[in-house]
C-alpha cells in the first residue's frame, strides 16, 4: 500500500523531502500560525491590515526572527497580525481549506488544528459561526484532497487561552458544537501564556470538559516547568501535554535536576566522564508510566525554550521512556512541516524510520478519535509504513 498521491511537497523542505512520503499524525498545529504567507498578504490587503513587509517570503522570515526589524514586545503579537485577517467567514474558509492541503502535501493522514475563537470576534463573528467556518474549510480541504487522489481527514480542537478569563465559556463552546457538522470538532486545547499564568484558574473548564466526556490537551512545560506539568496532570488530569518538553527538569542526573536547556550537554558530559544515573521524578514518572504523550515541537522549541535543535531533550526524553510525538507547532511562524522536522531530527539525534513510526503510532493512540477510528487509521500507518523506503 503506497500514501495516496496529492500534488505538491511539503512546504520550508528540500526538493526531494526525504519523509514527504512517510505517513503522519499532526496532533500540535496552530491554525493562525500556518497561514500560507501569499494568502496573510493577499487577506491584509483586502482587510485593509498593515503588515510589516509586503512580500510573503520576507513576512515569512519576519515571523521566524531570521528578519528582526520592526521589533515587538511579545511573541503574541505576530499571532495578532495573522488572527486580524480571519475576522470573517470567508477569510476563516479559506485558511482552513489551505491548512488542509498543506497537511496532506506533508502526508499528514489525519490532522487536528487548533485556534482561539475569542481571537476571531472583533468584527462582531459569533463564536459559534467562527467555528462552523473552520468546520466548513475543513471540509473543503478533504474534498479538494480527494477529488486530487489523496486522503486526509481533518479536525478542529477549540482552544480557551490561559490569559483570558473566558475558558469556561469556550469550553462550552466545546461541549456544544462537539459531534457537530460531521465531529468537526474533536476537543478542547488550553494555550496562550503559561509563565504567570497557571492551570490552577481554568479547572472549572477542564472539569466541565470531563464531566461532559470531552478530550482535551492542554499547553505545559513549554514557557514553565515541572510544577506547570504537575498541575496540568494531577489537578486538570489533561489527556495530552502540548509540548510538555520541561518535564526533563523533573529528571535528575547524579541526584541533580536537569535543566531543560543543558540537559543534553549535561548528560553527554557525564556519560563521557563515566557512568551516568538518571532518574525520574514523581511528576515525570507518572507522565511515563500513563503514556500520557508530549505534543514535541522541535524547531519551534529551538528558538526559546532550548538554543538550538541540538540541545532540544526530544531523544533523552524517548530513551526515558516518555510517548513522544513530532508536530510542527506553527508552520509558517516557524517556516517548517513535519517531514521537515523528521529530516532535521534525523540529522541531528539519528532517528530512522523505526523511530519516527515508533512517534507516528503514539500520535495515533493519543488522536482525539473513537477507539474505532484510531484501530483503522493505525492499520493504514502500518501499511504504510511497511512500503516506505527513505
Amino acid at each position: 500500500m503506497s500514501l495516496p498521491s496529492f500534488e505538491g511537497s511539503p512546504r520550508w523542505s528540500q526538493p526531494a523531502e526525504p519523509y514527504a512520503r512517510f505517513p503522519k499524525i499532526t496532533l500540535h498545529d496552530h491554525l493562525d500560525g500556518s497561514l500560507r504567507p501569499e494568502t496573510l498578504v493577499e487577506l491584509a490587503d483586502a482587510h485593509g491590515v498593515t503588515l510589516p513587509y509586503t512580500d510573503p517570503e520576507t513576512m515569512a522570515s519576519w515571523f521566524t526572527g531570521e528578519i528582526a526589524v520592526p521589533t515587538i514586545q511579545h511573541w503574541d503579537e505576530k499571532f495578532g497580525l495573522t488572527t486580524r485577517v480571519m475576522q470573517d467567514e470567508e477569510s476563516i474558509v479559506r485558511v482552513a481549506r489551505e491548512w488542509v492541503l498543506e497537511a496532506a502535501a506533508d502526508g499528514v493522514l489525519y490532522g487536528e488544528t487548533r485556534w482561539a475563537p475569542e481571537k476571531h470576534t472583533l468584527g462582531g463573528l459569533p463564536l459559534r459561526v467562527a467555528v462552523e467556518a473552520v468546520a466548513a474549510g475543513l471540509a473543503e480541504g478533504e474534498a479538494a484532497v480527494a477529488a486530487a487522489g489523496g486522503s486526509i481527514r481533518a479536525r478542529q480542537l477549540i482552544c480557551g487561552m490561559r490569559t483570558s478569563t473566558l475558558s469556561y465559556e469556550i469550553a462550552r463552546l466545546t461541549v456544544d458544537t462537539y459531534g457537530e457538522w460531521g465531529g468537526s470538532v474533536a476537543g478542547f486545547d488550553l494555550a496562550g501564556g503559561e509563565d504567570g499564568f497557571p492551570m490552577r484558574h481554568h479547572l472549572e473548564a477542564t472539569t466541565l470538559l470531563q464531566n461532559e466526556g470531552i478530550p482535551y490537551t492542554i499547553h505545559t512545560g513549554e514557557a514553565d516547568g515541572e510544577h506547570s506539568v504537575w498541575e496540568t496532570v494531577h489537578l486538570a488530569h489533561a489527556l495530552r501535554l502540548g509540548h510538555g518538553v520541561r518535564i526533563i527538569e523533573d529528571v535528575f542526573l547524579d541526584g541533580r535536576p536537569l535543566g531543560v536547556k543543558t540537559a543534553v550537554r549535561a548528560v553527554e558530559a557525564a556519560r563521557a566522564a563515566g557512568p551516568a544515573v538518571l532518574e525520574l521524578g514523581r511528576t515525570a514518572q507518572w507522565v511515563v508510566d500513563r503514556r500520557i504523550p508530549l505534543e514535541v515541537c522541535v524547531t519551534s522549541n529551538a528558538g526559546g525554550v532550548v538554543d538550538g535543535i541540538e540541545n532540544h531533550p526530544i531523544d533523552l526524553l524517548r530513551e526515558l521512556g516518555f510517548t513522544v510525538t513530532v508536530n510542527p507547532d506553527n508552520r509558517v511562524m516557524s517556516k517548517t512541516s513535519i517531514s521537515a522536522e523528521m529530516r532535521k531530527i534525523e540529522g541531528e539525534f539519528g532517528w530512522g524510520p523505526q523511530e519516527f513510526a515508533e512517534a507516528e503510532l503514539a500520535a495515533v493512540e493519543a488522536s482525539f478519535q473513537s477507539r474505532q477510528e484510531r484501530d483503522a487509521l493505525r492499520d493504514t500507518v502500518l501499511d504504510l509504513l511497511d512500503d516506505f523506503e527513505r
